[in-house]
């Protein structure tokens, strides 16, 4: 943890405008760190490319293909390809060629909206969820060709994402239903349900909006419409699914930080928690170091108060070195920032 030692205040450096609309989702580029991608309600992905003196431009709008909100995106491992998940209820791959952005395959099957898309860590899988309570699994073939492998039924209510483990083919979900599940192939794509974190295993007690895992993938943390953030734990992460499956266990719950819903929650590869919320706020936590017997795990690092005029919808940091943090919110702008040194 001693790389966040000395880090202070979150620094505003630029602000992204140009939808006209909320923005619902951010996805950095894994490969090429200084794209970002967004997405809103008016139907479009921008994606912003860093200069080299350091500010943020619009390098392509992709448009015209999407009739409804885009809710999600998501570049795959690679980072060539970008999915697009929409209220028009498909989801849309994108492919970068050459510079320019063409929609290669559109996913249809869910019966409305879709609330999020995933890939799974090689690129071979796809994961998408919606209001019609499923998840679907797809897989990636030669060609451009994405063919339905499974349709996950489980949850009771709305499903609001989906998210595939860092270095496993695990896929967890949350959803308006108060839990998280967790989803194992036992070969032949036959994919079941191994875990359900709810109430009644220390789970939230509202509707799961948003996880996020270390950079281990040992540890996952997820927030809620209850006002929480909690912290998981697994023991192994050798055994995949079936007898061997280890469980995720609760760890611990930070609250008293929001008082309204908090939508969005990423941890950064050096170990910060950022949080965002309805309350317009971005909060960031680290591990306490000089816990107590019976004191917090976690800590509040950082506070910035009115983060945007509206609620913020997505944070996400970016997957560099010195990790800037993306914002996004219902005022129709992204924020970038970055933590002041202290020291």
């Amino acid at each position: 943890m001693n790389s966040v030692e000395g880090m202070g205040e979150l620094q505003h450096l630029q602000t992204l405008e140009g939808h006209t609309d909320r923005v619902w989702g951010l996805a950095w580029n894994p490969t090429n760190t200084n794209l970002l991608a967004s997405c809103s309600g008016d139907k479009t992905v921008r994606i912003w490319e860093q200069s080299f003196s350091g500010s943020f431009n619009c390098k392509a709008v992709l448009e015209e293909t999407h009739t409804r909100t885009i809710r999600s995106c998501a570049w795959s491992p690679s980072g060539k390809m970008l999915a697009t998940a929409s209220f028009d209820a498909t989801t849309a791959i994108w492919e970068d060629i050459g510079g320019d952005f063409e929609c290669i395959s559109t996913l249809e099957g869910h019966e409305n909206e879709v609330k999020c898309v995933s890939w799974n860590p090689s690129g071979s899988l796809i994961a998408t969820c919606g209001r019609d309570k499923s998840v679907w699994i797809w897989e990636v073939e030669p060609g451009n060709e994405f063919e339905c492998v499974s349709v996950l039924q489980g949850h009771t209510q709305d499903v609001k994402m989906v998210q595939w483990h860092p270095s496993l083919d695990i896929l967890f979900s949350c959803s308006y239903d108060n839990s998280i599940k967790i989803w194992a192939e036992d070969g032949d794509d036959d994919w079941h349900c191994v875990q359900t974190l709810n109430e009644a295993r220390n789970g939230h007690t509202s509707t799961v909006w948003a996880l996020s895992f270390n950079a281990s993938g040992d540890k996952m943390v997820t927030c809620s419409d209850d006002l929480t953030i909690k912290v998981w734990e697994t023991d192994s992460l050798h055994a995949q699914s079936g007898d061997g499956f280890a469980p995720w266990k609760h760890l611990c719950t930070i609250s008293g930080y929001h008082d309204r819903t908090i939508f969005s929650v990423h941890w950064s590869r050096d170990g910060v928690i950022a949080s965002g919320a309805a309350d317009d706020a971005v909060r960031l936590f680290v591990e306490n170091d000089d816990v107590q017997l019976d004191g917090p795990m976690y800590k509040l690092l950082s506070k910035k108060e009115k983060a945007h005029g509206m609620d913020v919808n997505s944070i996400q940091w970016s997957p560099t070195e010195k990790p800037l943090l993306a914002s996004a919110s219902d005022d129709g702008t992204i924020k970038i920032w970055k933590c002041a040194s202290t020291s």
